[in-house]
Protein backbone atom coordinates (compact mmCIF):
# COMPACT_ATOMS: atom_id res chain seq x y z
CA UNK A 1 0.00 0.00 0.00
CA UNK A 2 1.31 3.67 -0.67
CA UNK A 3 1.60 6.48 1.13
CA UNK A 4 -1.66 8.08 -0.94
CA UNK A 5 -3.49 5.29 -0.29
CA UNK A 6 -2.72 5.78 3.79
CA UNK A 7 -6.01 6.92 5.90
CA UNK A 8 -5.50 10.23 7.74
CA UNK A 9 -7.44 11.45 11.06
CA UNK A 10 -7.69 15.21 11.59
CA UNK A 11 -9.74 16.98 14.20
CA UNK A 12 -10.06 20.81 14.21
CA UNK A 13 -12.00 22.56 17.10
CA UNK A 14 -14.90 24.61 16.24
CA UNK A 15 -12.38 27.91 17.13
CA UNK A 16 -8.27 28.04 16.86
CA UNK A 17 -6.23 30.76 17.92
CA UNK A 18 -3.07 31.27 16.26
CA UNK A 19 -0.06 33.64 17.03
CA UNK A 20 1.79 32.76 13.69
CA UNK A 21 0.51 34.73 10.23
CA UNK A 22 1.40 31.31 8.79
CA UNK A 23 -0.48 29.49 9.58
CA UNK A 24 0.40 24.83 9.39
CA UNK A 25 -2.29 22.65 9.27
CA UNK A 26 -0.49 21.05 12.49
CA UNK A 27 -1.28 24.38 14.36
CA UNK A 28 -4.82 24.01 14.12
CA UNK A 29 -5.48 20.24 13.74
CA UNK A 30 -4.45 17.09 15.26
CA UNK A 31 -3.66 14.71 13.04
CA UNK A 32 -3.05 10.70 13.12
CA UNK A 33 -2.21 8.30 10.47
CA UNK A 34 -0.14 4.65 10.22
CA UNK A 35 2.18 6.47 8.00
CA UNK A 36 4.78 8.63 10.25
CA UNK A 37 6.45 10.37 6.86
CA UNK A 38 3.20 11.55 5.27
CA UNK A 39 1.96 12.92 8.98
CA UNK A 40 5.28 14.83 9.28
CA UNK A 41 4.87 16.79 6.16
CA UNK A 42 1.15 17.49 6.33
CA UNK A 43 1.44 18.83 10.07
CA UNK A 44 4.11 21.78 8.36
CA UNK A 45 1.58 22.25 5.24
CA UNK A 46 0.58 25.74 5.13
CA UNK A 47 -2.89 26.48 4.57
CA UNK A 48 -3.28 30.08 4.88
CA UNK A 49 -1.15 33.32 5.20
CA UNK A 50 -3.05 36.23 7.41
CA UNK A 51 -2.03 40.08 6.23
CA UNK A 52 0.57 41.46 8.50
CA UNK A 53 -1.88 44.66 9.55
CA UNK A 54 -3.11 44.25 12.45
CA UNK A 55 -4.54 47.39 13.72
CA UNK A 56 -5.71 48.34 17.27
CA UNK A 57 -8.93 47.71 19.01
CA UNK A 58 -11.39 45.46 17.30
CA UNK A 59 -8.91 44.84 14.60
CA UNK A 60 -6.41 43.67 16.58
CA UNK A 61 -7.31 40.36 16.03
CA UNK A 62 -8.00 38.33 12.83
CA UNK A 63 -10.20 36.09 12.01
CA UNK A 64 -11.13 34.16 8.87
CA UNK A 65 -13.81 31.04 8.58
CA UNK A 66 -13.01 27.52 6.64
CA UNK A 67 -14.72 24.81 5.81
CA UNK A 68 -13.53 21.27 5.84
CA UNK A 69 -13.26 20.45 2.60
CA UNK A 70 -10.95 23.12 2.03
CA UNK A 71 -8.61 21.64 4.08
CA UNK A 72 -9.28 18.08 2.55
CA UNK A 73 -8.51 20.09 -1.13
CA UNK A 74 -5.37 21.05 0.43
CA UNK A 75 -4.26 17.34 1.94
CA UNK A 76 -5.22 16.00 -1.48
CA UNK A 77 -2.93 18.59 -3.65
CA UNK A 78 0.05 16.23 -1.76
CA UNK A 79 -1.99 13.04 -0.98
CA UNK A 80 -4.40 12.93 -3.92
CA UNK A 81 -5.29 9.04 -3.41
CA UNK A 82 -5.62 9.48 0.51
CA UNK A 83 -8.28 9.09 2.80
CA UNK A 84 -9.49 11.68 4.88
CA UNK A 85 -11.67 11.11 7.87
CA UNK A 86 -12.74 14.22 9.49
CA UNK A 87 -13.82 13.50 13.23
CA UNK A 88 -14.04 17.37 14.00
CA UNK A 89 -15.92 20.43 13.15
CA UNK A 90 -17.49 20.95 9.67
CA UNK A 91 -16.43 24.56 9.94
CA UNK A 92 -14.46 26.37 12.23
CA UNK A 93 -12.71 29.54 12.90
CA UNK A 94 -8.77 30.33 12.73
CA UNK A 95 -8.28 33.70 14.72
CA UNK A 96 -4.39 35.27 14.28
CA UNK A 97 -3.26 37.47 17.32
CA UNK A 98 0.18 38.71 17.67
CA UNK A 99 2.08 37.31 20.49
CA UNK A 100 2.56 40.48 22.78
CA UNK A 101 3.78 40.98 26.01
CA UNK A 102 3.62 44.62 26.38
CA UNK A 103 -0.15 44.72 27.21
CA UNK A 104 -0.05 42.96 30.22
CA UNK A 105 0.18 45.62 32.40
CA UNK A 106 -2.92 47.00 30.59
CA UNK A 107 -4.73 43.88 30.79
CA UNK A 108 -4.34 43.94 34.66
CA UNK A 109 -5.98 47.27 34.83
CA UNK A 110 -8.67 46.48 32.93
CA UNK A 111 -8.93 43.37 35.27
CA UNK A 112 -8.68 45.71 38.58
CA UNK A 113 -11.39 48.03 37.66
CA UNK A 114 -14.18 44.51 36.28
CA UNK A 115 -13.49 43.24 39.94
CA UNK A 116 -14.56 46.71 41.45
CA UNK A 117 -17.34 47.07 39.23
CA UNK A 118 -18.46 43.47 39.87
CA UNK A 119 -18.04 43.79 43.49
CA UNK A 120 -20.29 47.05 43.95
CA UNK A 121 -22.84 45.69 41.48
CA UNK A 122 -23.03 42.76 43.46
CA UNK A 123 -23.17 44.60 46.96
CA UNK A 124 -26.07 47.38 45.45
CA UNK A 125 -27.82 44.17 44.28
CA UNK A 126 -27.83 42.44 47.57
CA UNK A 127 -28.70 46.08 49.83
CA UNK A 128 -31.26 46.57 47.09
CA UNK A 129 -32.75 43.13 47.44
CA UNK A 130 -32.79 43.24 51.42
CA UNK A 131 -34.70 46.43 50.98
CA UNK A 132 -37.27 45.06 48.40
CA UNK A 133 -37.87 42.47 51.22
CA UNK A 134 -37.67 44.40 54.52
CA UNK A 135 -35.09 42.40 56.09
CA UNK A 136 -33.98 44.48 58.33
CA UNK A 137 -37.99 44.93 59.84
CA UNK A 138 -38.11 41.12 59.46
CA UNK A 139 -34.96 40.02 61.49
CA UNK A 140 -36.34 43.09 64.00
CA UNK A 141 -39.62 40.92 64.54
CA UNK A 142 -38.01 37.35 64.81
CA UNK A 143 -35.45 38.76 67.25
CA UNK A 144 -38.21 40.37 69.36
CA UNK A 145 -40.11 37.06 69.18
CA UNK A 146 -37.22 34.71 70.43
CA UNK A 147 -35.21 37.12 72.63
CA UNK A 148 -38.55 39.23 74.20
CA UNK A 149 -36.54 42.89 73.57
CA UNK A 150 -36.16 44.73 70.91
CA UNK A 151 -33.25 44.12 68.31
CA UNK A 152 -30.64 47.44 67.94
CA UNK A 153 -30.00 46.33 64.16
CA UNK A 154 -26.91 44.53 64.85
CA UNK A 155 -27.52 41.14 66.33
CA UNK A 156 -26.54 37.77 65.93
CA UNK A 157 -29.18 37.45 63.21
CA UNK A 158 -27.35 40.20 60.84
CA UNK A 159 -23.92 38.59 61.89
CA UNK A 160 -24.91 35.03 60.67
CA UNK A 161 -27.04 36.38 57.02
CA UNK A 162 -24.05 38.49 56.27
CA UNK A 163 -21.25 35.49 57.00
CA UNK A 164 -24.29 33.02 54.99
CA UNK A 165 -24.05 35.26 51.82
CA UNK A 166 -20.91 34.98 52.06
CA UNK A 167 -19.98 31.29 52.12
CA UNK A 168 -22.82 30.96 49.93
CA UNK A 169 -21.39 32.89 47.28
CA UNK A 170 -18.16 30.86 47.34
CA UNK A 171 -19.29 27.69 47.30
CA UNK A 172 -21.88 28.39 44.88
CA UNK A 173 -19.30 29.79 42.28
CA UNK A 174 -16.73 27.02 43.96
CA UNK A 175 -13.98 30.25 43.80
CA UNK A 176 -12.37 31.50 46.48
CA UNK A 177 -8.99 33.67 45.14
CA UNK A 178 -7.12 31.61 42.24
CA UNK A 179 -8.24 28.34 44.25
CA UNK A 180 -11.41 25.95 43.50
CA UNK A 181 -13.22 24.35 45.86
CA UNK A 182 -13.82 21.51 44.08
CA UNK A 183 -12.66 20.76 40.37
CA UNK A 184 -15.89 20.90 38.70
CA UNK A 185 -16.28 24.01 36.73
CA UNK A 186 -17.46 27.14 37.91
CA UNK A 187 -21.27 28.50 36.86
CA UNK A 188 -19.12 31.47 35.30
CA UNK A 189 -17.28 29.16 33.37
CA UNK A 190 -20.18 27.25 31.94
CA UNK A 191 -21.83 30.38 30.98
CA UNK A 192 -18.71 31.44 29.40
CA UNK A 193 -18.26 28.45 27.33
CA UNK A 194 -21.59 28.46 26.27
CA UNK A 195 -21.08 32.08 25.11
CA UNK A 196 -18.31 31.11 22.97
CA UNK A 197 -19.94 28.50 21.44
CA UNK A 198 -22.53 30.79 20.09
CA UNK A 199 -20.78 33.23 19.13
CA UNK A 200 -18.10 31.47 16.92
CA UNK A 201 -21.47 29.39 15.87
CA UNK A 202 -23.23 32.87 15.11
CA UNK A 203 -20.16 34.05 13.05
CA UNK A 204 -19.52 31.20 10.78
CA UNK A 205 -23.42 31.25 10.05
CA UNK A 206 -23.46 34.91 9.36
CA UNK A 207 -19.69 34.73 7.02
CA UNK A 208 -21.69 31.54 5.58
CA UNK A 209 -24.20 33.81 4.13
CA UNK A 210 -22.42 36.11 2.57
CA UNK A 211 -19.73 33.99 0.93
CA UNK A 212 -17.28 34.71 3.07
CA UNK A 213 -15.92 31.38 4.27
CA UNK A 214 -12.97 29.98 3.10
CA UNK A 215 -14.36 26.89 0.95
CA UNK A 216 -13.65 24.60 -2.33
CA UNK A 217 -15.40 26.16 -5.19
Amino acid sequence: MSANDETVYIKIDQNVLVYDRNVTLGDIASLTSSNEAMLRQLKQKKIYTFPDDLGKGPQKIKRKVFSILKIIEQIHEDYPNAEVDNEGEADFIIEYKKDSSEKKGLDGIKIAVLCVLIFFGAAFTIMSFNNDIGITELFGKFYYQVMGVESNGMTELEISYCVGISIGIIVFFNHFGKKKITPDLTPIQVEMRKYEQDSDEAYIESLGRGGREIDVE
